[in-house]
């Protein structure tokens, strides 16, 4: 008889294979539907006020696999595109000439000399090769912190998760003899990443374009990348009202006790926010200005809570854990979140490696440049928000 580990493999395995031979697409509109599934179960149950029953529970638990499944299906396909680079042999060979042949093809397209650029999956569209645009977004990795401690999706279409709010569950209590016990249960809500457009524009100088040893493809990889990366630290720290989320919209947050000034006991209340379980990957985020006046606090035996560390990767700690600096967080204002703490993937940002890029041959002819226009989707929700806390100053 297989023991339930055993049994547990052989279940992995099976959903592997379901979903190995789907489309990315599809992936996402079957969990999409399971996701639907799982709330309509719950949504009987309350409407009817009665627990779930035993073949609701059994399907409910089924649903929660079937969409793990498929989240490891997704992690897995990014991650075989960014060590694709990594195979040997044969493979390794074969990728380096695809790669070679997809830079000759787009460097043509940005030159003008072909005038539509096309894949094998998206014939007509001028869509970039895949190389290309995991070039992009590698970079863009590279260039913001934020996005790279993000749980990432590099996938187009809607995506939705469920999350369990469990404020309404009471659990145990203490009642009279003979008292009726009231049910009560947590409740699943639905967080979607859905499909905000994030353009692009750069203007590429002719005198660069014609100099025989200009590497015009990396150019125009970096200058894009370099501009979604600044997009999304500014968008993944505040967000947009009614679009996407950034960290500093956290709502676990300790207000505290002046509107200007910030002490020691407040930023222990912020890190106690966060589950223990959580606290191996955490670290602070705020201004330079924040951080300006948390150097100056001290612990009740004359010792800095700020130390300059720098084998750490942003040289600073606090607390134990560290201190990211962005310009892009915001400083310190009454009513204002100023400081975030914990860990960033929390936040789920879905920007789908499917770039569209236009090339502006005419527009800027008289400034003897070229324009290169490009768009991708893009949005961000805190997901986890058990995760990510935060500290308010106090209102005016």
């Amino acid at each position: 008889m297989k023991s339930k580990k055993q049994i547990f493999r052989d279940f992995e395995r099976k959903a592997a294979r379901k979903f190995e031979t789907r489309s990315l697409p599809d992936l996402i509109e079957q969990r999409n539907n399971l996701v639907e599934e799982m709330e309509n179960i719950i949504k009987d149950a309350e409407k009817e006020t009665r627990a779930l029953t035993d073949d609701e529970t059994s399907r409910f638990d089924e649903i929660k696999k079937e969409i793990d499944g498929i989240d490891k299906t997704l992690k897995a396909q990014n991650e075989a595109r960014s060590l694709s680079s990594a195979e040997f042999g044969g493979a390794k060979k074969e990728n380096m000439e695809q790669r070679a042949a997809d830079e000759a093809k787009f460097e043509k397209f940005l030159r003008g000399e072909t005038r539509a650029l096309s894949t094998s999956a998206n014939s007509g569209k001028a869509l970039i090769p895949t190389t290309i645009a995991d070039r992009i977004i590698e970079r863009v990795k590279e260039l913001s912190p934020i996005y790279s401690m993000a749980t990432i999706y590099n996938v187009g279409g809607n995506l939705s998760f469920p999350v369990y709010d469990d404020t309404t569950d009471t659990g145990a209590t203490l009642v009279e003899d003979m008292q009726e016990l009231t049910e009560s249960s947590g409740k699943f809500t639905t967080i979607t990443l859905e499909n905000y457009i994030v353009g692009v524009l750069k203007l590429i100088s002719k005198s660069l374009i014609n100099q025989s040893g200009f590497d015009l493809v990396s150019f125009t990889i970096n200058k894009v990348a370099e501009n979604i990366a600044e997009f999304l630290e500014k968008g993944l720290l505040n967000g947009q009202k009614n679009k996407y989320q950034g960290v500093f919209e956290t709502t676990n947050l300790v207000t505290s006790a002046s509107a200007k000034d910030i002490i020691a006991d407040e930023l222990i209340d912020v890190q106690m926010t966060v589950p223990q379980q959580f606290q191996q990957n955490a670290c602070w985020i705020m201004n330079k200005e924040t951080l300006a006046q948390i150097r100056k606090l001290k612990d009740n035996e004359g010792n800095y809570l700020l130390n300059r560390d720098i084998t750490k990767e942003f040289g600073w700690e606090l607390l134990g854990k560290p201190v990211y600096v962005s310009e892009n967080a915001p400083k310190i204002a009454a009513s204002t979140t100023t400081i975030v703490y914990g860990d960033m993937s929390g936040l789920y940002v879905k920007l789908a490696n499917a770039m569209e890029i236009n090339v502006l041959l005419e527009k800027y002819a008289t400034q003897y440049a070229i324009g290169v226009c490009g768009y991708t989707e893009f949005d961000s929700k805190i997901v986890e928000s058990q995760k990510i806390a935060g500290l308010k100053m106090k209102a005016a």
